[in-house]
């Protein structure tokens, strides 16, 4: 009865968890892959795996949210795998909303593209710091957590990547 009881409490976590994290985990994936509807689809496929393994899922430092994240990560390599091309990233429809200003807009695409081009430039380790920190909204010591890597050493990647990116960029 302990274990039911205890499985029903982490399948209630992880409902719980869906809205919060489905969006998150949707535009990481997009921003991995670039493709909207695959990434929708990698971040429905996140929580169906993760409810089918729910039973023997341990939070042993990993929070429930950083372990969808690395369930995500791991798609995504999979999906990489079997797609042996990988897709030039669209950072253009990754979460910018059009305002009512055509400038700002216009402005704002410019960015965008500015920002993909200079990603380019940046290793796969700090791309992938970059996109799980600042599209998928996870903490450093999160991010540490998923690629193996110590809280500081995540902050020194993103650090340096932040550094590439405003010299590319000015």
């Amino acid at each position: 009865m302990q274990r039911s009881d205890s499985l029903k409490e982490k399948e209630n976590k992880l409902a719980g968890l869906f809205d919060e994290y489905y969006d998150r985990i949707a535009r990481y994936a997009y921003a991995r892959i670039g493709d909207q509807r695959e990434g929708e689809d990698i971040a429905s496929e996140v929580f169906v795996k993760a409810l089918k393994s729910l039973d023997s899922f341990e939070e042993r430092g990993l929070p429930m949210g950083a372990w969808l994240f690395k369930i995500a990560h791991n798609l995504v390599v999979d999906y990489h795998r079997k797609n042996s091309q990988l897709k030039k990233i669209d950072l253009e429809k990754v979460e910018i909303e059009s305002g009512s200003d055509p400038v700002i807009d216009t402005e704002r695409k410019i960015q965008v593209e500015l920002v993909q081009l200079a990603m380019q430039d940046l290793t796969e380790d700090q791309r992938e710091i970059i996109q799980m920190r600042f599209f998928g909204g996870l903490s450093s010591a999160e991010v540490g957590k998923m690629l193996g890597k110590s809280d500081g050493a995540v902050r020194e990647a993103q650090s340096a990547a932040l550094k590439k990116l405003r010299i590319k960029l000015n």
